[in-house]
């Protein structure tokens, strides 16, 4: 198991205080949605403590593209169908605002460029037009960019262009938002497996990890597929070619160029999709041989491969994140399920199931409710 790019970069010792007295809550996971969900309840005046089976951003935190996007997993058109024009509007505004609040929590681990989805082809392009249309039309910014220039129009007849979006440093992000909540009151313990609640003492639990398998959940357990995302990282490019995070083939291929010249590139999961149903963190061949030979392509050359890493998230079958508590259980809570979209979603989530674990109403959880998952379509 490598590590990634970004888990590279040398953090700030994280230390904090034991807590005095018996945890009001307890979350395990240790990732942006734990940060954010301890930062809420702790400022509310609750003692809490987080475990990590590993350190602070150990996980799919620290192993992902480092895209921060607005909206969700699904394609907006696709999401005003499916959830309705008010909620599909309501939704990608929240994640527009959560956006601008992170960026306000971590500083320069956050850099706000936009981000270009590419058509791969002319249908996907007939599909991206739409998306397009829908989001003006309901006073999104969004430019419409064809034709593309090299490298990118050998390959993509469409762009469009989201300028609320970001690049960011995923691990720099999450460990700036774990020491927002250590200043908090907030007790971190790296490198404790939470094998069973009854090892937990608080009276409410938050299981925040995502696609990681936590054997916590119950009937539950299972329903957020753990999904790989594997990834490269290149040698320095001296010519900046990427300015800004792009994907496309329905974001099968995503990539970006970071401040060093590299090239972050992944994705490719459909080259062998019988194996990337997993939690085990490890590179396979064949992807690796695809994000290679992607690069290849696009930029006209070879280049030489400095690391190789994956990472696991939480796929749900309704594209929806699943926030709330978990059926039967009065003691259980649950944030996950980002379905690759966990760098917004997940500072939001955990804000919001925090919010509602202090008994605050928060409508716009209806729309996440774990309930849905055990309900038969």
């Amino acid at each position: 198991m490598a590590d990634s790019y970004w888990l590279e970069e040398p953090g700030p010792k994280l230390v904090s205080k034991p807590l005095s007295g018996r945890a009001d809550v307890e979350i395990v996971g240790a990732g942006t949605t734990g940060c954010s969900a301890a930062r809420t309840l702790a400022e509310a005046g609750l003692r809490v403590r987080v475990h990590d089976a590993r350190t602070v951003a150990g996980g799919a935190s620290g192993r992902n593209g480092g895209f921060a996007l607005r909206g969700g997993a699904m394609a907006y058109d696709r999401a005003r169908e499916w959830l309705g024009a008010e909620e599909a509007r309501g939704y990608w505004a929240l994640t527009e605002r959560y956006l601008e609040r992170l960026a306000g929590a971590v500083g320069d681990a956050l850099r706000p460029v936009g981000s270009l989805r590419l058509a791969a082809d002319e249908e996907e392009r007939d599909e991206l037009r739409r998306e397009y249309e829908a989001l003006r039309e309901d006073g999104f910014d969004a430019e419409w960019r064809e034709p593309l220039q090299a490298p990118l129009g050998r390959r993509f007849p469409a762009a469009m262009f989201h300028p609320p979006d970001a690049s960011v440093q995923p691990a720099r992000m999450t460990r700036r938002l774990a020491a927002r909540a250590i200043e908090a009151g907030v007790e971190i313990v790296e490198r404790h497996r939470v094998e069973s609640l009854d090892e937990l003492e608080a009276e409410r639990v938050l299981v925040a990890t995502d696609g990681y398998p936590s054997g916590l959940l119950g009937q539950l357990e299972g329903l957020i597929i753990p999904t790989r995302g594997q990834m490269i990282a290149t040698e320095p490019v001296p010519e900046p070619l990427f300015p800004y995070p792009h994907y496309g083939r329905h974001g099968f291929d995503y990539w970006q160029q970071v401040k060093d010249g590299r090239i972050l590139a992944g994705g490719f999961r459909d080259a062998d999709m019988t194996t990337e149903f997993t939690a085990e963190e490890q590179t396979t061949p064949t992807i690796q041989r695809a994000l290679e030979d992607f690069l290849v392509e696009l930029v006209g050359r070879p280049l030489e491969v400095t690391q190789r890493w994956a990472g696991i998230f939480g796929l749900v079958l309704d594209f929806l994140p699943v926030v709330g508590a978990v059926p039967g259980d009065g003691r259980l809570w649950v944030s996950g399920g980002y379905s690759g979209h966990g760098n917004v979603l997940a500072f939001m989530c955990g804000d919001m199931v925090a919010k509602a674990m202090l008994g605050k109403q928060v409508p716009e959880l209806q729309l996440f409710d774990p309930a849905r998952l055990l309900t038969p379509a």
